[in-house]
């Protein structure tokens, strides 16, 4: 069976990959990706939910790349998840979260990803317009992967 990386290790790496970058309010971005690692546990998600929740956002920001996600000791599962999340660039909502929902697991790391985006406290940090369009932008998602509610 072969060894993987523990969630302190994902952890840790998630937060070396992210140390740089700043959220859209221009708080460190490791806060965010703590946030949905939070809310996928709290949702009853399992570790390997909760490492993808991690590195939910990495590829997509560039933060690490496809090729170190490949190689990575991870279970395919997580890879899968993280991969799942990614939005490509130039891919439409309908086949981005048409992936979420045809990937296990999946949906459960964008529900906490979206609920910590949609966040009142972190949205009213925001420029008015960016807020609005933000706002608008994750409703039609959530509507997308038939989340109901805030």
């Amino acid at each position: 069976m072969p060894t993987y990386l523990t969630l302190a290790e994902v952890e840790a790496i998630a937060r070396e990959a992210h140390r740089d970058q700043r959220d859209k309010a221009g708080r460190p971005y490791a806060g965010h990706l703590a946030a949905v690692a939070e809310g996928v546990r709290a949702r009853g998600g399992s570790d390997e939910q909760i490492a993808a929740a991690w590195l939910h956002d990495a590829v997509e920001d560039h933060a690490l790349s496809r090729r170190w996600l490949d190689e990575a000791a991870l279970p395919e599962r997580v890879k899968e998840m993280v991969l799942a999340v990614t939005k490509r660039p130039g891919e439409d909502l309908a086949a981005y979260t048409g992936r979420i929902l045809a990937t296990p697991g999946a949906l459960l790391i964008k529900e906490a990803d979206l609920a910590h985006n949609t966040d009142p406290g972190r949205l009213a940090a925001l420029d008015p317009a960016v807020r609005t369009r933000l706002t608008a932008k994750y409703a039609q998602v959530r509507g997308l992967l038939g989340l109901t509610g805030g």
